[in-house]
């Protein structure tokens, strides 16, 4: 039987029209859940330049928080991140806090403070004038006037009360010794470990190696708090990294055991680690001082031997 042209042509289509149906490339999938579910677009961080950081082939949220100096939790939470922490290539990520973010839960409560009553209908405020909507400190021990009570309050009102003001700028003033070790941050610096430097600080190794026998005590360098432990960045091995004021971080890699726990308080010359080689092919410390996330010279800040 001869087939026409037309139904030819009406089979040629058919048969091209079952095959896209059937084929075997998916449809794209846009993942999102980096960000958190419920942070909206205009939300996310887009710019590029100071303050931020572009993801790239090989970063980890632990490794980018040790490049800025931060700690991986406060990045975590400017971007909306959320434990297991996935990031991904070409994300944008706030490395500094965002303003006000650093004062929002240390805000003073000043004693005595009068608490405005708002209703939640949306209405106005009620009129400063109008103190009958404020709470207030109770008035007790309430007396009748008298010459005596008078003199009383005026005699009492002449011995000042301290300021705290006053006191502030005393400490601020109180002198400084400027040795090499308080020259930075005011930090009083300890040797992370008691044996013979083996590997000195460059550009690449960003620290110094400190030999010594597998279990040798390592020791926090400096008074801060312990902001990570773990093996997360790649040819540390077990790693604790303290942060201390002055915008300082001190990072200790290749330990055998760590003693201590993230948001944990130290002090200088107190033992956080035992010394091992794990990513490492010999048993030593690796040390690295950090000032904004910077690598620094440890030597320029520890005691001279």
């Amino acid at each position: 039987m001869k087939t026409s042209p037309l139904l030819a042509l009406l089979a040629a289509l058919l048969a091209g029209a079952l095959a896209g149906c059937v084929s075997p490339t998916p449809a794209p999938v846009v993942d999102h859940s980096t960000y958190g579910h419920s942070m909206s677009q205009a939300d996310r961080p887009q710019a590029a330049g100071p303050g931020y950081h572009t993801v790239k082939k090989g970063d980890t949220l632990y490794s980018i928080a040790l490049e800025n100096g931060q700690d991986y939790r406060d990045i975590a939470a400017w971007n909306y991140i959320t434990d297991p922490y996935i990031i991904s290539i070409g994300q944008v990520l706030r490395v500094h806090p965002p303003e006000g973010a650093a004062t929002a839960t240390t805000a003073p409560v000043i004693a005595g403070a009068s608490v405005e009553q708002r209703p939640l209908d949306g209405a106005a405020p009620p009129s400063a004038t109008n103190t009958s909507t404020f709470k207030r400190e109770p008035r007790v021990n309430k007396e009748p006037y008298s010459d005596a009570l008078y003199a009383s309050m005026q005699k009492s009102a002449e011995v000042p009360s301290p300021s705290p003001t006053a006191t502030a700028t005393t400490t601020a003033s109180a002198p400084v010794t400027t040795t090499p070790a308080l020259a930075s941050g005011a930090l009083a610096w300890a040797w992370p470990a008691n044996g013979k430097v083996v590997g000195n600080y460059s550009a690449e190794s960003k620290g110094i190696d400190i030999a010594g026998k597998a279990g040798d005590p390592v020791l926090s360098a400096a008074d801060g708090k312990v902001v990570y432990t773990g093996s997360g960045l790649r040819g540390y091995g077990n790693l604790v990294i303290v942060k201390h004021s002055g915008n300082f971080l001190t990072a200790y890699a290749h330990n055998q055991k760590i003693l201590v726990k993230e948001q944990q308080e130290v002090k200088r010359g107190q033992k956080i680690a035992e010394m091992g080689k794990t990513d490492s092919t010999v048993v030593k410390l690796h040390f690295e001082v950090r000032r904004n996330g910077d690598p620094v010279e440890p030597l320029n800040y520890l005691p001279k031997k």
